[in-house]
């Protein structure tokens, strides 16, 4: 007999101890918390859950958020003095960025303006609507800088959707894909919630990551539920991510 009353499985039941990698927690300085007290809320919420760990991400994008490791660094700054006055310095934040392929991106990597995600990893992004002319060119001057290039978010990007060829060959040239939690639902549309569940069912997700801008994201975060063959397919995912960054 079906028991409708069965205990559901959420994302976050597999959570503590877990290691953010991208999220947009620093105040004031990107489309992310604005203030110190977004950014306390956003972490007192995340830790109801077990997550205590953060290597937040703010946007580096040209014209848009010129954000540089000065800012980022300033703004961490001042957010864990803010966190030790009020006695949670037991919350382990740090900063890397999430950087936009851009015409101006080989330029900040050349100058070595780039924050690296632990210490050998690059997490990048581009438009959601249509790849960079110089994707390729971007992608081996990460590696020539002795970098892993890592792909945020790529379930998201539109252009790619249905054309499972394209991101074989961006595993081929060596990049590593972060899978947005969010995407484990139908938050940002049918699409992507279909492309994730390909990409990680093909094995091609190597991290995964909240991008976490507000409170209205973390709320959605703790609503995903998960059968037993997602289960089965995000588990070795966060452990990876886990193991990674810890």
């Amino acid at each position: 007999m079906i028991s409708f009353f069965s205990k559901k499985t959420y994302l976050v039941d597999f959570l503590e101890g877990f290691t953010d990698i991208h999220s947009h927690i620093l105040p004031g300085i990107d489309d992310g918390a604005q203030t110190v007290e977004d950014s306390k809320k956003l972490l007192k919420s995340f830790g109801e859950f077990g997550v205590q760990n953060f290597i937040t991400t703010p946007h580096i994008m040209h014209n848009y958020h010129d954000n540089s490791p000065v800012t980022i660094k300033t703004a961490l700054a001042y957010l864990k003095n803010e966190l030790t006055q009020e006695g949670l310095d037991h919350i382990n934040i740090d900063a890397s960025a999430e950087h936009m392929i851009d015409d101006n991106f080989e330029v900040i990597l050349e100058k070595k303006q780039v924050l690296p995600l632990g210490r050998d990893y690059l997490l990048i992004e581009m438009s959601y609507l249509q790849p960079p002319i110089n994707f390729d060119k971007a992608i081996e001057a990460v590696a020539h800088n002795r970098f892993f290039p890592v792909l945020a978010h790529p379930e998201r990007y539109s252009f790619l959707h249905n054309k499972m060829r394209r991101y074989f060959e961006f595993k081929q040239q060596g990049i590593q894909f972060q899978l947005n939690m969010l995407s484990l639902s139908d938050y940002y549309g049918k699409e992507v919630f279909k492309t994730a569940i390909k990409l990680l069912e093909e094995g091609m997700i190597d991290f995964i990551g909240s991008d976490v801008h507000n409170m209205d994201h973390l709320t959605s975060i703790k609503k995903i539920t998960l059968s037993k063959k997602m289960v089965e397919l995000i588990e070795p995912v966060i452990d990876k991510t886990v193991y990674s960054f810890s």
